[in-house]
């Protein structure tokens, strides 16, 4: 798809960017309580507010014709240096987001891209990130690999013994 434009987002941008995650929170949630997304709204303000002002998030707004069509973002942050990345230097994808309308369009690929290389331009080599099964074979497509054996501790079954 031609005429998207993508541009790197900065505090100046934080109320699209915390509109954008409201938007794409209430679709991957099913969030429909005003209650629930004005904390929402408040806590993401302020993480966009301190991550954005101090380089530990790095965000992209995509527009088509004038209008805004979808998002990206990653967190910068450091991990234990290890073999594979003795920088200790990460990323972590989160956020691509396309309307609805424009998906299957190629700009969710480019939104991947475009993150990617800005965080190639920090010296970052290892990026992680969450899909689901439909976005799993794209991003397996620009060279992501599955990760076996991971896990996601559920804090409601903690410590739960039989």
């Amino acid at each position: 798809m031609d005429g998207f434009e993508i541009k790197k987002a900065s505090v100046e941008d934080l109320d699209l960017l915390v509109n954008w995650r409201m938007e794409v929170l209430k679709e991957v949630f099913s969030i429909s309580s005003q209650a629930d997304m004005s904390g929402l709204r408040e806590a993401n303000r302020e993480y966009y507010l301190n991550e954005l002002s101090h380089n530990g998030h790095l965000a992209c707004l995509v527009s088509l014709n004038g209008q805004n069509v979808g998002c990206g973002g990653v967190c910068l942050y450091h991990e234990l240096p290890s073999p594979d990345n003795p920088s200790g230097k990460c990323a972590y994808l989160m956020n691509i987001y396309v309307r609805r309308e424009h998906r299957h369009s190629g700009i969710g690929r480019a939104i991947v891209g475009w993150l990617i290389k800005q965080v190639q331009g920090l010296g970052i080599t290892k990026a992680y990130l969450e899909s689901t099964d439909k976005g799993r074979r794209m991003y397996q497509d620009i060279g992501f690999e599955e990760m076996r054996d991971m896990m996601i501790l559920n804090n409601n079954k903690l410590y739960e013994q039989n």
